[in-house]
């Protein structure tokens, strides 16, 4: 996953303010997994459309 589309989602999901001021390591388990499933159904959606 790209860096950038971490940070979308991050932001979309309201984890980012963690990542600017502690760093992706301060983010917790949960929150990654919620990001991981967010990924998950972007992709989804985009190779559907394909």
């Amino acid at each position: 996953m790209s860096d950038k589309l971490k940070t979308e989602i991050a932001k979309e999901l309201g984890v980012y303010n963690t990542v600017e001021t502690e760093g992706w390591g301060s983010v917790s388990s949960r929150n990654c997994g919620n990001i991981v499933r967010k990924a998950i159904e972007i992709a989804e959606r985009n190779f559907e459309g394909k």
